[in-house]
This record gives C-alpha cells, sequence and structure tokens, in this order.
C-alpha cells in the first residue's frame, strides 16, 4: 500500500513527503475554487475513518505519535481532511492514490479485467511502464534499484500493489523470481544498464563485469518464459548487438512438456518517429517466442515493420508544443530555493490554470483529459553570470556564441564543453533529455524565458501526461526523467506487440 501505519515507519521523509502532497492536493483545489481551508482543532470519528482508510493510523490512541511525527504540518493536515470530507464532491477520485482502502478496491477491479500481462525490470519512474498500461496492459510485477524511482512509480501507478513494486537489486531477485510472479506473463521489459562498450579488444564485450545485470535480465526472462521481450537501452550497445542476439538464441527452456526458444531483432529508433517532442535514439530489441512466432505468423522483423510504417502515421512534433499552456517562470536567483514554492519561480504542486489539450501533443500526452493539478513545475536556481549568457544566446546557439565570449566561464575549453550552454529550438524536436540534468540544466535553456527548462517541461518533452508526479528532491526529479522510455514512444511499440496477444 502507498502509506505504512505512522507506528510502523520505516521511512518517515516518504511518509512525510506524502501527507504534504495530500495537503497541497486538497489546498490547491480549494483555492482554485475560491474556497479556503479552515484550521481545526478536533478530530472527528469520520476523519479517524477516513485516515484509517489511507493506511495512516488504526485508530485514534495512535493521534499523538501521528501529531509528534508530522510536527507543525499536523494541524494543516487534520484541517486538509476534514475539509476533504465536506467537499468529496470537488475531488471526486483526486486523492484516492493516497488512500489504501481505494487503492485496494482499483487493484482488485485491475486484477479481475482480461489484459495482457508484464514485468518491468529497471522500471526507473516508470515510462515504459506508463506507456504499456496507456495501451491496455497489466503490470503484475517491477522492480528499480534507485529508492527515489521506487516511490514514484508506486505512487504512479494505483492499480499495482505496492508490494508488487520491488526496490531490490536484480540479483537477489531472479533465484526466487517465482515469489513475485506466479502467473503467465505475456511480456517481460526493461533497460538493464549496460557500461562495458569500451573494451573493443575483448571477443565478449557483452561478458564485460559491468555488464552483469543484462546477465541477470536474461536469467530472469529464462525464469518467466514470456511471450515476448523488449529490451531498450542506449545506442552505444550497438557495438554488442549482435552478441545480444547471439544470447537470446541460446536460451532454451523446458516447460510443460515443450521447449520453447526465442526470435530475436533489433533496431535503433528516435522517439521523434514516434510523435515524441523530442529527438532521442533508443536501441530496441525485441524478442518472440517460438511457439507463439508459429501460432501468429510473426517474426521480431514483421513486429519492426509495423512499428516503422505507425510511425509514418505520427507527426513530428516540436518543442514549443511541449511548452505551451503552462506557466511562464522566473529562475530563482538565491540559491537554495529549490524545494521551496514560490508563485514566480513555480511550485511543485499547483492548480492548471491551463487548456491541458491546447494543442494535439498535448492531448495525446494527457489523453484528452482537463487536468486540475500541473506537478513539478519548478524553475532551477539561475547565477548572475547563467542569466545573463541565457539573455545573450540566440535558439541554437552554444557556448561557442561570440555574444558571451566575454564572460563564458569556460572559454578556453570549449572545446570540451562545447554544449555545456545551448539554447533550445523551439521549432525542431527538443535535444535528448538525459539525466545528466541533475547536475544542471545549462544544454537545455528555456528558448524563450530567461532560465532552463523545468523538470515538468522535461517530463512533457518524455511524454508523460501533467498528472505524472515526480516524487523526492527536486534534483532527483530530472534524473528520473531522464532516464525514462518516453512514454508515446513505449505505448505505440506496445500497440503493435498487443495485436499479437489479445
Amino acid at each position: 500500500m502507498i502509506f505504512e501505519k505512522v507506528n510502523n515507519i520505516t521511512h518517515k521523509e516518504d511518509f512525510i513527503e506524502k501527507i504534504l502532497i495530500y495537503i497541497r492536493l486538497v489546498e490547491v483545489l480549494a483555492s482554485r475554487n475560491n474556497l479556503v481551508v479552515p484550521r481545526v482543532k478536533d478530530v472527528t470519528s469520520a476523519m479517524i475513518i477516513e485516515m484509517s482508510d489511507m493506511g495512516i493510523i488504526d485508530d485514534s490512541n495512535q493521534l499523538p505519535l501521528l501529531k509528534k511525527t508530522l510536527g507543525d504540518n499536523y494541524m494543516r493536515f487534520i484541517s486538509a481532511v476534514a475539509f476533504y470530507l465536506e467537499n468529496k464532491g470537488l475531488y471526486l477520485d483526486k486523492l484516492d492514490k493516497l488512500n489504501n482502502k481505494k487503492r485496494s478496491i482499483l487493484q482488485q477491479e485491475e486484477s479481475n479485467k482480461n489484459k495482457p500481462t508484464m514485468v518491468d525490470f529497471f522500471a526507473g519512474a516508470g515510462g515504459l511502464s506508463c506507456g504499456f498500461t496507456q495501451a491496455g496492459f497489466t503490470v503484475k510485477f517491477a522492480n528499480d534499484f534507485e529508492d527515489v524511482c521506487v516511490r514514484t512509480y508506486r505512487y504512479n501507478h494505483p492499480e499495482l500493489p505496492s508490494s508488487k513494486v520491488l526496490k531490490e537489486d536484480i540479483r537477489k531477485i531472479v533465484n526466487n523470481i517465482e515469489d513475485y510472479v506466479s502467473e503467465p506473463i505475456d511480456i517481460v521489459v526493461g533497460g538493464p544498464p549496460c557500461q562495458g562498450f569500451s573494451s573493443a579488444n575483448q571477443q565478449r564485450i557483452i561478458d564485460d563485469p559491468r555488464n552483469e545485470l543484462y546477465k541477470y535480465y536474461i536469467e530472469a526472462i529464462k525464469k518467466i518464459c514470456p511471450k515476448f521481450v523488449l529490451m531498450e537501452n542506449v545506442r552505444g550497445m550497438l557495438s554488442v548487438a549482435e552478441q545480444v542476439v547471439e544470447d537470446y538464441k541460446s536460451i532454451k527452456i523446458e516447460k510443460d512438456g515443450q521447449v520453447f526458444t526465442y526470435m530475436i531483432s533489433y533496431r535503433l529508433l528516435n522517439s521523434m518517429n514516434f510523435g515524441v517532442a523530442q529527438s532521442r535514439e533508443r536501441l530496441i530489441y525485441i524478442a518472440v517466442r517460438n511457439d507463439v512466432a508459429e501460432k501468429k505468423k510473426i517474426t521480431p522483423e514483421t513486429i519492426f515493420q509495423e512499428i516503422e510504417k505507425e510511425c509514418k502515421k505520427s507527426k513530428h512534433c516540436n518543442l514549443s508544443a511541449a511548452l505551451e499552456f503552462i506557466q511562464p517562470l522566473e529562475a530563482p536567483r538565491i540559491k537554495g530555493m529549490t524545494e521551496t514554492d514560490d508563485k514566480k519561480t513555480g511550485m511543485k504542486i499547483n492548480a492548471n490554470e491551463y487548456d491541458s489539450c491546447g494543442n494535439e501533443y498535448l492531448k495525446e500526452v494527457n489523453g484528452g483529459r482537463q487536468l486540475p493539478y500541473v506537478f513539478n513545475h519548478k524553475a532551477r536556481y539561475c547565477s548572475d553570470v547563467n542569466y545573463e549568457i541565457f539573455r545573450r544566446l540566440e535558439q541554437g546557439e552554444d557556448s561557442t556564441s561570440p555574444k558571451i565570449a566575454d564572460i563564458m566561464p569556460y572559454a578556453r575549453r570549449n572545446g570540451i564543453f562545447k554544449d555545456k550552454y545551448f539554447k533550445l529550438f523551439a521549432d525542431k524536436p527538443c535535444r535528448t533529455i538525459t539525466a545528466h540534468l541533475r547536475m544542471d540544466c545549462l544544454s537545455h535553456i528555456h528558448p524563450y524565458q530567461v532560465r532552463s527548462i523545468t523538470p515538468r517541461e522535461a517530463a512533457r518533452v518524455q511524454s508523460f501526461p501533467d498528472d505524472y508526479l515526480f516524487l523526492g528532491a527536486y534534483l532527483k526529479t530530472y534524473m528520473q526523467i531522464g532516464n525514462a522510455v518516453p512514454v508515446l514512444m513505449a505505448k505505440k511499440i506496445a500497440n503493435v506487440i498487443k495485436k499479437y496477444i489479445v
């Protein structure tokens, strides 16, 4: 479940963050409707029941501990609960992700639906899962080793029990994978980290110890025996692509009196060809189990051909579409404001005063929904020097521009730091969003405003819907977004594969 009981907290920071999210969701929507959340002092029996349903307490005896845990936020929280109970019609399902009982009902409903099933290894914040679920798949198990990614995934995927989103090293999962995955799985997806590409003198680069996690991914496939496998990775993995093919072709699984093998192919695909507002190349492998290939008369090659055919129906989308219909912001000029909400510099959770479907790109990204909130739209701190650089540069200009030669901090090292500063083109797909944005965003300067792009703008470029909330510290939101597979890309690949499952 999303909440632990207050007397059994294992991650206090996570517990408090979700309480603060609840408070903001209540307060923001109240303010949007010109209402004020009044402070309450007494906790009613109805409030006890609501907090119990949320999974925070068992009964009123735990209120003193809750007050001690939340400190100054206790009064805001119980006031938010009281206001929600009096105004349920205003919120409808907007707080359901923070309610254990409602999540449990949703999970039961999901389990009764006859949907294609999937497992997501190295799931990160859930880009692949988000795209596949939008295409009609149901996730049965997901894992990642990064705590904040698991927290984000759990929050945004209420249809999946939190116990099925595991924070663990895959090396500790594979040997007892049946404890987590006990039913037939249609597809296993994931992007195992592979780093040993530089050792070109080795006959089997993929056997580099740095690529150990990839090997465990292969072992997981052998244990699960899915109908399909989708593996994604960076362009650099092309150097070992044929070795990966060898590994998949060597898989032989004896199960229920049958021997299962896999056919596999790969393509270097660019997200902009899927209608994503970003040029981002990913190496995609698709494997098909032999019995499925024979029954459906398909090969990985024919699936890729269908994917490429679908891509031709998608229009290239420029960065400008992702940056429309969202609040203009100013960059904070004082350090330490990244975790501080501010009307001018942005907020982690704010009311959405714009059209969620204001253009075709946003309409597709947000699924045609009008969303009352916008998440993670907070500008990043900008120093005086960087502010002046941002102001002077024109779209498409970088560190070598003569306009900033007199103030460029890395002028003597432009050969190395040419892309240290780059002002994005508005009328082209965005350059690749990367996890490096957590270090600095100088390579992704907003084309119109004197600042770098916000996490929400980066998430839009990655085609995440505006109500996909990234948890954790501000800089880690960039990391989660940068490591993700673009949602629309995942969805359109999933739609093709789904035809051969249902």
